[in-house]
């Protein structure tokens, strides 16, 4: 039975708990929310005004986002396409550049870290513009190279500082332990220090990977109407008043951002965190 001294005492800890539980209730209702309205739209029928909820739910607005005709696969497989070659072209620049940052003192290193933050911190509309404008003169617009090349550039920011990061958390003993042994330089990268670099370049690639697939404002200034993707296929939908059609297309894109983002979970360790921007 209850005493009316441990009843006082609840009411007492109850603002404690309070907080903290309503913090989290608005968090989860920010992130689920959307993602409840998106999963109505996906699976609508009819959904009209003033009606609450879809009157009719099914699955024929996803037969029709699938058919050959829809361009779906097409766009699903020039994202890919693209995200792949940006991750390759972005890794191809970052070893390198990551593994100098990390080891060799290098004049006004903090400079040139920021540097590779500098397409972050401007708009990226006015950047795309005026890449776009140099592309025409270059013959790079409308073609996969270009559009490669403009994802590369949001993507070198993730690839660069991630493996700074990762190849300044390497245990320099067991490289030195590698060099006394009698093994080169080449050796001792390839067999000691890639190895032990490689979940945090790991994690570099798929940050890579997920912000090319997802690029929307590059692909339609350099791209199109020559190139589209799922960023691209989504806008035309949202814009023509096909909301089911964009919200299928939403959720495609969301389920690789969910699942590598489990994968970064493994790879990218607290060691390796701790350094990014270091």
């Amino acid at each position: 039975m209850t005493t009316p001294a441990a009843f006082t005492g609840a009411l007492r800890r109850l603002p404690g708990h309070l907080l903290p539980a309503l913090m989290i209730g608005l968090c989860a209702f920010a992130v689920f929310g959307p993602l409840g309205n998106l999963l109505l739209w996906a699976f609508a029928e009819k959904w009209f005004f003033p009606a609450r909820y879809p009157t009719e739910y099914g699955f024929d607005f996803w037969h029709r986002v699938f058919r050959p005709r829809a361009g779906a696969w097409d766009s699903l497989f020039a994202s890919v396409w693209i995200a792949l070659s940006t991750v390759l072209l972005s890794m191809v620049l970052a070893v390198p550049a990551g593994y100098a940052l990390a080891r060799l003192a290098l004049p006004l290193r903090s400079v040139i870290m920021l540097l590779f933050l500098l397409p972050q911190a401007f708009p990226s509309l006015p950047i795309f513009v005026n890449i776009a404008r140099m592309f025409y003169g270059m013959g790079l617009n409308g073609t996969y190279f270009g559009v490669v090349l403009v994802h590369s550039l949001p993507g070198l920011v993730y690839a660069v500082w991630i493996a700074t990061a990762a190849f300044a958390a390497v245990d320099r003993s067991m490289e030195e332990a590698a060099r006394n042994l009698g093994a080169g330089p080449l050796w001792t990268f390839r067999d000691i220090t890639l190895p032990q670099a490689f979940p945090g370049l790991v994690a570099a690639s798929i940050f890579v990977f997920l912000d090319s697939i997802d690029e929307f404002t590059g692909t339609f200034f350099v791209g199109t109407p020559d190139i589209s993707t799922l960023p691209i296929l989504m806008f035309n939908a949202s814009m023509g008043g096909n909301y089911q059609i964009a919200a299928i297309t939403a959720l495609i894109l969301l389920i690789p951002s969910v699942g590598f983002m489990l994968v970064i979970e493994r790879f990218l360790k607290a060691d390796v965190l701790s350094r990014i921007g270091r």
